[in-house]
C-alpha cells in the first residue's frame, strides 16, 4: 500500500491557511497546519482589536477544510536534511513537503527606549496588551502613534474617534503608498478627528521615554502612550535553520516559490522572497500566494513542473475610524492610481473586503481549487529580466 504524502504548513495566517486548504484537492495527501494559537487571527482588524470595537478572532473551523491536522505549537528550528521540524514542547514532526508561512510581526524598532517603552500591534497579543494599557490611561492622556504607513494611520484613527489626543509621527511622509489625491483625503479626516499630524525629515524618532517622543530636530513629544507601527519583521526561523534567506530573513526562492536550497520546502506570504523581489506585505499578496504555494507541492507530488507564480494587486484599504475610510486604487503592479473612493463609501467598502477575506477563506475549504487569483502583473517579468541582465552585467 502506497503511504500518504505528508505535507506540512507552518503558519495559520491567510497564506498558510489557503495553502493548507488547497493542498487538500488530492486525496493521498496528509496536510497539517502547525500554530502557535488555536484561532485564525483577523490581521487587517488589529487597531480595532487595540480601539475595543472587535476581536478579530474566528474559529478555525470556519476557514480551514475539514481535512487538515492542527497542531497549536511553535516551530523552533527546521531540519532539511532529515525533513523534521522540532517544536518548542520538544516534539518533532516529519515531512514529505513543507510550505513556509511564518508571516510577520513587529520589526526591531533599533531606536533607544523604543522597544521598552512603545507597543507593538503586529500581533493579537500585543494589539491586546495594547488595548489594556489605553483602556488604563485617563482619555486625557497624549497618544503618540509612531508610523505613517496603514497600520499608523488606522490604529491613530481609531483611538481619535474614541476620543483620545492622538499624535501621528509619520517620520517620512503622511501614507506613502497613496497617490496624492488619496493622501489629501486621508490628511482632511486626521483632522477631523483631531489627530495631529508631524511629517517630514525632521520628524524621526531617535528616542522613546516613558512619557515623551524625541525626534531628529531636537522636539519633544509628550507621549504617555507610545504605539510602534514602523515597520515589520518576520521570524527568524528560515535563517536560524541554515537556510537561504533575504536581508530581512524572508526564505529565498524561485517564482515558483520553492526554496532555492530545497525543492521539498516551498514559501508563502509575508515571509516568501521570490526571486529576491519580495511582494508587499499584506492579506492581498498572501491569499494570492499561499494557493500558489500549495499548487506547487501538488505539481512536485504528481511529478509536474511547478506554474511561476501570478499575483496582482487592486490597491490599498485603510479605515479612519468606524465610519470612515479611503479605498486607494491601484494598477496591478501594486502602484497607486489617480481614483480612489473616500467617506463612509471608503468605509463600507473595507468592511465588506475584511469580511469577504474570511469568506474567501472559507470558500476555499469548501471547495479547495475553485477560486483563483488576480491577472498576471506583466511588469514583473520586466523587473525580473533586469534583474538578470543587472547580474550577468556583474560577472
Amino acid at each position: 500500500m502506497t503511504r500518504n504524502t505528508k505535507v506540512v504548513v507552518i503558519g495559520g495566517g491567510y497564506s498558510g491557511v489557503m495553502a493548507a486548504s488547497r493542498l487538500t484537492r488530492r486525496d493521498d495527501v496528509t496536510v497539517t497546519l502547525i500554530n502557535p494559537r488555536a484561532t485564525f487571527v483577523e490581521r487587517i482588524r488589529l487597531h480595532q482589536v487595540a480601539g475595543g470595537s472587535h476581536d478579530a478572532v474566528v474559529e478555525y473551523r470556519k476557514v480551514l477544510a475539514e481535512g487538515v491536522g492542527l497542531v497549536v505549537d511553535t516551530v523552533t528550528r527546521i531540519d532539511a536534511a532529515e525533513r523534521s521540524l522540532t517544536l518548542a514542547n520538544g516534539g518533532t514532526v516529519d515531512y514529505d513537503y513543507l510550505v513556509y508561512a511564518v508571516g510577520s510581526g513587529s520589526a526591531d524598532p533599533r531606536v533607544p527606549g523604543a522597544a521598552e517603552f512603545a507597543y507593538p500591534i503586529a500581533d493579537l497579543e500585543e494589539a491586546e496588551r495594547l488595548r489594556s494599557v489605553v483602556g488604563a490611561a485617563p482619555v486625557s492622556a497624549a497618544v503618540t502613534v509612531v508610523g505613517g504607513g496603514a497600520s499608523g494611520i488606522e490604529t491613530a484613527a481609531e483611538l481619535a474617534e474614541s476620543g483620545r489626543t492622538v499624535t501621528l509621527v509619520c517620520g517620512g511622509g503622511l501614507g506613502p503608498y497613496l497617490h496624492p489625491r488619496g493622501r489629501r483625503s486621508v490628511a482632511k479626516r486626521l483632522a477631523e478627528l483631531g489627530v495631529t499630524v508631524v511629517e517630514g525629515p525632521d520628524a524621526k524618532v531617535t528616542a522613546v521615554t516613558r512619557d515623551a517622543v524625541r525626534l531628529a530636530d531636537g522636539r519633544e513629544l509628550p507621549s504617555q502612550v507610545t504605539i510602534w507601527t514602523a515597520g515589520f519583521g518576520v521570524p527568524d526561523l528560515a535563517t536560524r535553520s541554515g537556510l537561504s534567506t533575504d536581508a530581512l530573513g524572508r526564505l529565498l526562492t524561485d517564482e515558483t516559490l520553492t526554496s532555492v536550497d530545497d525543492e521539498r520546502i516551498v514559501a508563502a506570504g509575508d515571509s516568501a522572497a521570490p526571486s529576491d523581489l519580495p511582494f508587499r506585505m499584506g492579506c492581498q499578496s498572501a491569499v494570492q500566494l499561499g494557493p500558489q504555494a500549495a499548487e506547487t507541492v501538488l505539481s512536485r507530488i504528481a511529478g509536474e513542473q511547478p506554474a511561476p507564480i501570478d499575483v496582482g494587486f487592486a490597491g490599498q484599504c485603510i479605515s479612519l475610524g468606524r465610519r470612515f475610510g479611503v479605498f486607494q486604487v491601484s494598477h496591478k503592479d501594486d502602484t497607486a492610481k489617480k481614483l480612489y473612493l473616500g467617506g463612509r463609501p471608503g468605509a463600507k467598502l473595507k468592511e465588506l473586503i475584511c469580511r469577504s477575506t474570511v469568506w474567501q477563506l472559507g470558500y476555499e475549504a469548501r471547495k479547495p481549487g475553485v477560486r483563483t487569483w488576480w491577472a498576471k502583473d506583466d511588469k514583473r517579468q520586466e523587473l525580473l529580466l533586469a534583474k538578470r541582465d543587472e547580474a550577468l552585467a556583474t560577472r
